[in-house]
């Protein structure tokens, strides 16, 4: 059996591995073009502020790349291709939500695990308990977070299109109101995007946890930057890990009445002498959130071996996070400093940005030029791999006889989730931090929130619009499953202890199992 070229000239082949290594290359390509998408969005972040771009833009840009993929399955010139191939576009929505909200989510609990104290949130920085499933929290082990039950229940929400789609098949009125519900799914998935775009413009909460993130950070690799400066050697070994001998130095020089306890006044002084360039910190807010971070006994004092465990966890955390080059702590902290100070300019304008404007009345144009010829780059590289992504899934199913939403939703979510931004994201919940967690969380449930509303709303117009059947009352099913036993799970509580991980994890395998069930035993679809 010949395969077919995309576009008349992409390579095709028709073996099992060979079509993983298109899905792979392809699934890069995708990638690569949300990273332009991300570059673009974060230029304009930078010179139009976060309320309308985060509230408006980014969230779109950041489900744009899976709704492309959804449209392109049901964009076959045959009917009955475009029936076939919508399958994969079904198993791409319904593996996102499921992959994010069971294996991403309880991968976030396992790595951001902390010890539970008796008033049953989690304590930063404290892991002691090692893996303990007790349900009682004062015992065991599990991740805090602060506002986050709101944008779960948002999230939960938006499985309503989900429903009223699936209802006339699921009832057995197929025949006469499936046409209908699908429409009215269709006008109430673009009408919740437009709801919670206008909610986040109006409410940037996601904006605001990842603007104090990075704030936080700054301050951080500020106090890294200064600590190499002042010290006498290199903060980091050869082999990078931290130089207790250096770290204890830069204590006792900063230990300014030789108490061997670094107090408030000692940490605000230190904080005076960093320059951390337009950034108008507030410093009694800075020192109590650097005293938090050290004070493990919480007497307000910091002794030594307090400091250069927290030193050393701060050096650890920013060489993960770094490629350390040539063993040079020296440069390596300045420009992790740097890039840190970047990555804080990008979500908010310069504080002299006014003044710069008086003074050139255009002086950001070649960069939203840069911008937008970014999210254009992005936009035709995720649009052109789209296609030959979708017919490699195709060929994957046609050569091992396993039917194309199987591939799709259990191969495409982690092509299209697994690197760049779940993987930054776990990154950022080792951290160890209710804020972080809080952070991580929340874009997860707004990322299942944009799947569930404007990827749908992308799949129910090829529905509606080419008159496909509506033949995913499983599919549906499971998303429904796995949004209401997370959303019930996440909306009503801050503290997950560890043993919910297994209630996540569990989830997937269920969702397949189901899948099939519906499917070839009772011929749902």
């Amino acid at each position: 059996m010949r395969c077919q070229q995309s576009y008349g000239f992409i390579p095709c082949t028709t073996t099992v591995l060979g079509n993983l290594f298109l899905v792979l290359t392809y699934g890069f390509l995708m990638y690569t073009g949300a990273q332009y998408l991300s570059d673009g969005s974060e230029l304009l972040l930078e010179i139009l502020g976060p309320g309308l771009v985060g509230g408006l833009l980014l969230p779109i840009l950041g489900a744009l790349p899976e709704a492309l993929i959804v449209l392109v399955s049901g964009l076959s010139s045959s009917r009955d291709t475009a029936q076939s191939q919508v399958l994969t576009g079904m198993g791409l929505l319904a593996g996102s939500t499921v992959f994010l909200l069971t294996l991403f989510w309880g991968t976030c609990v396992v790595v951001g695990k902390c010890d539970i104290a008796p008033n049953g949130v989690a304590v930063d920085s404290v892991h002691s308990k090692g893996f303990s499933l007790t349900d009682n929290l004062a015992e065991g082990t599990g991740v805090s977070t602060d506002l986050t039950t709101y944008l779960a229940r948002i999230m939960a929400i938006s499985v309503v299109p989900f429903i009223i789609a699936g209802f006339p098949n699921m009832m057995k009125t197929h025949h006469h109101g499936q046409r209908p519900a699908i429409l009215l799914a269709l006008i109430v998935s673009f009408s919740l995007v437009l709801s919670y775009c206008s909610y986040q413009v109006s409410h940037p909460w996601i904006q605001g946890r990842r603007l104090a993130y990075v704030k936080h950070k700054l301050l951080i690799s500020g106090i890294l930057r200064h600590a190499q400066m002042q010290s006498l050697g290199r903060l980091c070994n050869d082999d990078g890990t931290p130089n207790e001998d250096v770290i204890r130095k830069f204590f006792r020089k900063i230990d300014m009445d030789e108490s061997g306890m670094l107090s408030r006044s000692e940490l605000h002084a230190l904080l005076v002498g960093i320059n951390f360039g337009d950034v108008d910190f507030d410093r009694v807010n800075a020192v109590n959130h650097v005293m938090h971070e050290l004070d493990e006994s919480r007497k307000d004092m910091v002794n030594q071996e307090e400091f250069v465990a927290g030193m050393k966890r701060w050096i650890n955390k920013a060489m993960s996070s770094e490629a350390a080059a040539s063993g040079d702590s020296f440069k390596f902290f300045r420009d992790y400093h740097e890039r840190t100070w970047q990555e804080y300019a990008e979500l908010v304008g310069r504080p002299d940005e006014e003044e710069e404007r008086m003074e050139d009345p255009d002086p950001d144009g070649w960069l939203v030029a840069k911008a937008v010829g970014l999210m254009l780059l992005g936009t035709a590289m995720a649009a052109a791999s789209a296609d030959p992504l979708v017919d490699a899934v195709q060929n994957i199913s046609n050569a091992t006889r396993i039917p194309p939403f199987i591939v799709s939703f259990v191969v495409l979510p982690l092509v299209t989730n697994s690197i760049g931004e779940p993987v930054s994201s776990v990154m950022c919940v080792r951290n160890k931090r209710m804020r972080t967690a809080s952070l991580t969380f929340s874009e997860l449930y707004s990322g299942v929130t944009m799947k569930n509303t404007l990827c749908l709303g992308v799949f129910l117009s090829l529905i509606y619009v080419r008159n496909l059947a509506w033949e995913f009352s499983s599919e549906v099913l499971i998303v429904l499953l796995v949004c209401v036993v997370m959303g019930l799970l996440t909306s009503f509580r801050t503290t997950f202890p560890l043993w919910t991980c297994l209630v996540a994890y569990t989830l997937y395998p269920l969702s397949l199992v189901v899948v099939y069930v519906l499917d070839h035993v009772f011929h749902w679809s």
